[in-house]
């Protein structure tokens, strides 16, 4: 394609993988397709884990290969020229900056990344000296930016709702709604409203599914399917009315956690291609796929540079996953935007692994006085809700322990007065204290603060001579690069904690329809069993004691997920349920005396006797 050969790969991609081919997983959406890269991850140590992940990652960077199934992948000609497309577009909300709004919108995950780029972009606008002109939107509203709350994602009257408020008065807004596997009710409704007054919208689909993948399941209270609304979308395109940003980068390291490869890839992409908005205003100069790649490419330079550090990383994901082992707890603190890098990563383990408020949890260090659309509603909403420095230092602090760890994150560039405080008050406390810093060539930490640490993955960025939009580069590569060690170092830390099974997360949390209906497929996948079973062995292990009516059997969707959201362990359970044959109380007492999940549930697929299951099988012979 155009340009490439200029800017070769920075690191060496993998080859392309089984799940490219034709047959493999053939029902599910690339998003929810096993990676066979970390078929094995269950069974992986901290430098295997790290390793898997690094691989998994790489995916993103990869080129079209003509022989495989023609995806769109991000260096494809076609994504670069709708990047351009959209381009156009956000330059004339800049250079009309009265009346006009860029929107970041999206539920869980991709709400909070869409958070973080809105902050990012208005700090860069007001070192320009202008006003913001960036908003974001989440589902359930500020406090799930520090707080796993997933159903509000189910609505899409809410998301209508919550878009016409931040929009209220404004002549003309850019639309981003983020949704990794095409699939937030939350956000097919947004979309569906901007269709609806494209004198005003400007509506951009973000997510890494073809359309013909895009969920298709009813929307509750709505009257289209995602897909539908999607397949409108695409005709839009066609007349520039509407854009869908979607090249597939592959299946998640662990099957499904869009927190992980959706979430860099939808920053990797909209930073590129909103600093090239503001790049090219500024110097009034041409949109060009050149001016994209340059800084796609630097994004590649910041996995070589992060996975680098491989050696260290892995010992940090060892040290948290002997915090969790031991029943202790990880704290990530972080310096402004790194602390939300944190906040997110913590809150999205609650999902994910069915975790605890603080096994994994962020906390943010710094001015936020700009950051929140209503931070009032984050104030005294009790210990949920609590991510402040305050917070640590009040709630947190007193009661860490010697098996607690805790890993600071920060830049050269931060009060590092400030942070040499905090390490002092923690290492009282505890000895498990690790630390991240991100420094330019050149610049080193005060030997006082490096001698705190027994290690420190310290990461060296080169000099970047730039003006000052491009400037942003070397600030967003320290957060993905910050966002990968994390995401890396939490989900390992569940690995080795037995939390995992394969490369599944079947300990995840049943608390919004997606993850309703993954849990499900989870259940077909490792007990062989029919949907329409495992359906039911769901909803007993759901509602047990309550016996299954018919009336429950036959409720919608949302009541089941209403009862299963502050319920711990319900698929473990109910697959235990499948594969023994036994009754809840009874899995839940095998899980209990288990000494980890995992152990548990190999136990039962590895019994005398047991048929050749579904887990042994290829993963595109599954029944899905």
């Amino acid at each position: 394609m155009r340009g490439t050969k200029k800017y070769p790969h920075v690191i060496d991609t993998p080859d392309q993988g089984k799940w490219e081919l034709a047959g493999y997983e053939a029902a599910l959406p690339i998003t929810e397709k096993s990676n066979p890269i970390t078929r094995e991850l269950d069974k992986a140590d901290a430098a295997q884990i790290v390793q898997l992940l690094r691989d998994c990652d790489a995916e993103i960077f990869q080129e079209d290969d003509e022989a495989l199934v023609n995806y769109k992948r991000l260096y494809s000609e076609s994504v670069l020229k709708t990047m351009v497309d959209i381009i156009a577009k956000v330059q004339e909300v800049l250079k009309e900056p009265d009346n006009t709004l860029i929107v970041l919108s999206g539920g869980g995950a991709s709400g909070r990344m869409g958070f973080l780029m809105a902050v990012s972009f208005n700090i860069l606008l007001k070192g320009l000296g202008q006003l913001p002109q960036y908003t974001y939107i989440i589902a359930g509203g500020d406090r799930s930016l520090v707080a796993s709350l997933e159903g509000p994602e189910d609505s899409a009257l809410l998301g209508i709702e919550d878009l016409k408020k931040v929009c209220e008065g404004k002549k003309k807004v850019i639309f981003f709604g983020i949704s990794c596997g095409l699939s937030a009710p939350y956000v097919a409704g947004q979309l569906d409203f901007c269709m609806n007054n494209l004198d005003i919208y400007v509506p951009v689909l973000v997510g890494f599914n073809p359309v013909t993948m895009a969920r298709t399941d009813k929307i509750e209270g709505f009257h289209s399917t995602f897909r539908q609304v999607a397949e409108r979308m695409e005709k839009l395109q066609e007349t520039h009315q509407a854009f869908i940003l979607n090249p597939a980068v592959g299946p998640e390291g662990l099957t499904g956690s869009s927190r992980m490869k959706g979430g860099s890839a939808t920053k990797i992409l909209l930073e590129t291609l909103l600093l090239t908005a503001h790049k090219t205003v500024s110097k009034d100069s041409e949109i060009s796929e050149k001016c994209l790649l340059e800084i796609l490419r630097t994004y590649e330079r910041a996995h070589k540079v992060t996975y680098g550090q491989s050696k260290k990383i892995a010992a940090l994901v060892k040290q948290a996953g002997t915090s969790l082992q031991k029943k202790a707890y990880v704290y990530l603190v972080g310096w402004h935007t790194l602390g939300i890098i944190a906040i997110m990563d913590g809150a999205e383990c609650i999902p994910t692994f069915g975790a605890d408020i603080n096994d994994v949890r962020g906390f943010l260090i710094g001015d936020r006085s700009e950051m929140f659309n209503r931070e009032a509603d984050l104030i005294a909403q009790g210990p949920k809700f609590a991510f402040s420095e305050e917070d640590f230092v009040k709630t947190i602090l007193p009661s860490l322990t010697e098996l607690d760890t805790v890993l600071f994150l920060f830049t050269v560039d931060d009060n590092l007065d400030e942070v040499e405080k905090l390490v002092v008050q923690v290492k009282e406390r505890t000895c498990n204290v690790q630390a991240l810093s991100h420094a330019t060539v050149g610049q080193y930490l005060p030997a006082s603060l490096k001698k705190l640490f027994p290690s420190i993955i310290s990461i060296m960025w080169p000099i970047l001579f730039l003006e000052y939009e491009g400037k942003f580069i070397q600030r967003f590569q320290r957060e993905l690069s910050t966002k990968w060690i994390l995401n890396t170092v939490s989900t390992g830390a569940h690995v080795l904690k037995g939390k995992i099974l394969r490369n599944y997360m079947v300990d995840l949390r049943v608390s919004n329809s997606k993850l309703f209906w993954r849990a499900v497929s989870i259940l077909q996948r490792f007990s062989g069993q029919p949907h329409a079973k495992c359906l039911e062995g769901l909803l007993q292990a759901i509602y047990d004691p309550e016996p299954l009516s018919e009336d429950l059997r036959t409720a919608p969707v949302s009541k089941h997920i209403a009862v299963a959201t502050d319920k711990s362990k319900v698929v473990p359970t109910a697959l235990l349920c499948l594969l023994r044959s036994c009754s809840v109380p009874e899995a839940r007492a095998r899980l209990d005396a288990a000494p980890s999940l995992r152990a548990a549930l190999d136990t039962a697929l590895n019994a005398p006797g047991r048929k050749r299951g579904a887990d042994k099988s290829e993963p595109d012979e599954q029944s899905t």
